[in-house]
C-alpha cells in the first residue's frame, strides 16, 4: 500500500500537512488499518509498507521480549526497503500469566483465548521503534485490561459479531470489545489499539519532526 494515506474524519484526524524537503520521510511498518488511522490523527504524511518478518516467538521468550524484538525487527525490515526514510514498527502481545497470546487466526482460537481470559488480568506490551538507515529510537507501553467473567454463549456471540481474528487478544477495545471488560489500566489510551501514539510522538520530536 504506498501513496499519501490520510482521512478527514471529525475530532479524530488533523489535517495533513503537505510533504516538504524539511520534513523526512515517514513510512508506516504495518498495512494494519488499525494502525494506520491511529497515526493519521497526527496530521503527518506517510506511507505504508508491508514487513517481511517471521513472527514465531523464540523458545522461552517472555511476551515484553517478543513484543520489543517484533517492533524492531520489523521496522529494520522496511527500512532496510526505504533508505532515508524514518519507518514506525510497531508490534503488540498479550501476556496471561507470563505466556503470550498472539493473533488468533480462527474463531476456535479467539474463543479459547477469551475463555482464557476470563475474570483475569492480561498485561498488553506494546513495542514501537523509529528507525532510519541503522539509527533506532524505541518505546514500550503498558495496558493491564482487567476481563469480567465472560459466559461461553457471549464469548461465541461476540466473536460472530466482530470477527477479531487479527487481534492480539482476541478483542478489538475501539468497538464492542469493550463490554468484555471490567477496568483498564494504561497512560495512553491509544496503546491498546497498536499504536501508543503519546509514546511515538515523543520519537518523532526526537527524530526531527515537529509534532504539533
Amino acid at each position: 500500500m504506498k501513496g499519501l494515506l490520510w482521512l478527514a474524519v471529525p475530532g479524530q484526524t488533523a489535517a495533513p500537512r503537505p510533504r516538504n524537503s524539511r520534513m523526512p520521510a515517514l513510512v508506516l511498518a504495518s498495512t494494519s488499518r488499525y494502525r494506520r488511522d491511529l497515526l493519521q490523527r497526527l496530521g503527518l504524511p506517510f506511507d505504508c509498507a508491508r514487513p517481511e518478518v517471521d513472527e514465531t516467538p523464540q523458545a522461552d521468550e517472555a511476551p515484553l521480549a517478543l513484543a520489543a524484538r517484533l517492533a524492531s525487527a520489523k521496522a529494520a525490515d522496511v527500512a532496510a526497503r526505504h533508505p532515508g526514510s524514518w519507518v514506525i514498527g510497531s508490534d503488540q502481545v498479550a501476556d496471561l500469566n507470563g505466556q503470550p497470546l498472539g493473533k488468533p487466526g480462527t474463531v476456535e482460537v479467539a474463543c479459547a483465548q477469551l475463555a482464557a481470559m476470563s475474570g483475569q488480568t492480561v498485561r498488553f506490551h506494546t513495542a514501537i521503534s523509529l528507525t532510519r538507515d541503522g539509527e533506532s529510537f524505541t518505546a514500550m507501553d503498558l495496558t493491564q485490561v482487567r476481563f469480567r467473567a465472560l459466559q461461553a454463549p457471549e464469548i461465541a456471540r461476540y466473536v460472530a459479531i466482530e470477527q477479531p481474528l487479527d487481534c492480539a487478544g482476541s478483542f478489538k477495545c475501539e468497538a464492542l470489545g469493550i463490554s468484555l471488560f471490567d477496568a483498564i489500566d494504561n497512560r495512553d489510551p491509544t496503546a491498546l489499539i497498536g499504536l501508543p501514539l503519546i509514546a511515538l510522538c515523543g520519537l518523532l520530536r526526537r527524530a526531527g519532526f515537529a509534532v504539533p
